[in-house]
């Protein structure tokens, strides 16, 4: 993968270490960051092989090919060194960027099956990021072909990405599987959580996340700025994460002077996470609706939902597949409405509590990831059934 280090990628992390504790034997190849800069280390019996972290391009073309020519460059390096140790029967390569299948070919010849791990739909994200379309998206279409082209198997995280495999990338339904991205519910608690965040206000209103340009963070500021400026709410957002809008968001913030209704927590993880969401009472998803968001799972929900949080969102079909009644929905891309959702949830606690139960029923009897252990075991078994 290229753009997280893992065990970062809970996605990444949970699958590598559900096919080792099946028995298969899982090496990782990811880039450094965030504190996980070791080039090699072994955490529950999985391999992990870091490169340096690129450069991360916001726009041009050339700038793409440096950053994923210098991730193409040290995927081939470090495939080489773990063939050395052990030659290896499969490849999963998780987008984005659509690129994966250049190794996988490589070692085709050697044998090696491809599993294409639909994380994104890499030609809708980029008309998202930059409202346009050019060279550089038909490009992206083409490698999205080739992608699917390659894969013995692909592993949709919901049933949209399913239905583009299926439709654009020609796919066989057969070998398709839906894997659906969760947090362990044995991890993810209900509890009261770390209050400090509260900055003593009434309501403490959560995001976690991506700050991107994609991510509607311009839309939250503006539904705060209601709330505060207009509805004279007595509430405080809670802002996990980092991303590249990061600094433009800050800037946002104080020019509305809103600077003391906001904490910027930076990213959080494991216990730390935990405890900063269970203080939360209202989890946001601002992401606002386009062609990419519309078929795109927030992991966000996910965690709101599995701790008991009431969620507010734009009306997105995916989102509506996750969240069901545990969520309100916004008019797409219209923050005084996002605001005045959240502002029924901050009026009516007892709709909080009932929601926030729902969410979590509705991850425990369906969406968490014991539900999609069976898939991801079931794809790896297709896998090795059409090229024995």
């Amino acid at each position: 993968m290229e753009n997280l280090p893992v065990p970062l990628d809970r996605r990444v992390w949970l699958e590598a270490t559900t096919l080792q504790n099946a028995g298969y034997e899982v090496s990782v190849i990811c880039p450094m960051g965030r504190g996980w800069d070791q080039e090699y280390e072994q955490i529950e019996g999985v391999h992990i092989y870091r490169y340096p972290q690129p450069f991360e391009a916001h726009s041009g073309i050339f700038a793409y090919a440096r950053e994923y020519g210098h991730a193409l460059w040290h995927w081939f390096k470090l495939a080489e060194t773990i063939w050395e140790r052990r030659p290896f029967d499969a490849i999963q390569g998780c987008n984005p960027p659509d690129l994966v299948f250049l190794l996988a070919r490589w070692y085709r010849k050697r044998g090696v099956r491809y599993v294409f791990d639909h994380h994104d739909v890499s030609p809708e994200l980029f008309e998202a990021k930059f409202g346009r379309r050019g060279l550089l998206y038909y490009l992206i279409r083409l490698l999205e072909r080739m992608t699917f082209n390659t894969a013995d198997v692909a592993i949709a995280t919901n049933d949209s990405f399913r239905a583009i495999a299926i439709a654009r990338g020609r796919m066989y339904p057969s070998d398709v599987f839906t894997v659906r991205s969760a947090p362990k519910t044995d991890t993810f608690l209900p509890a009261t959580g770390d209050q400090s965040y509260r900055k003593g206000a009434a309501t403490l209103i959560g995001y976690v996340g991506v700050i991107g340009q994609q991510e509607g963070m311009d839309l939250l500021v503006r539904a705060a700025d209601y709330l505060v400026n207009k509805a004279r709410a007595n509430v405080h957002f809670l802002i996990i994460g980092f991303g590249p809008a990061h600094r433009d968001m800050i800037r946002d913030v104080a020019r509305r002077r809103l600077e003391d209704r906001f904490t910027f927590a930076g990213p959080l993880y494991d216990r730390a996470l935990v405890d900063a969401l269970n203080a939360i009472d209202i989890g946001v998803a601002p992401d606002p609706k386009n062609p990419m968001n519309d078929v795109s799972t927030m992991n966000k929900v996910m965690e709101y939902m599995t701790l008991e949080k009431p969620v507010v969102q734009f009306d997105l079909t995916e989102g509506r597949v996750s969240a069901g009644p545990a969520s309100l929905y916004a008019k797409p891309n219209d923050p005084i409405d996002f605001a005045l959702k959240i502002e029924v949830l901050i009026d009516k606690t007892s709709m909080r509590w009932d929601m926030g139960w729902l969410g979590r029923k509705r991850v425990l009897d369906q969406l968490s990831w014991a539900h999609s252990v069976p898939n991801l075991l079931a794809a790896y078994a297709r896998l090795f059934e059409k090229r024995p």
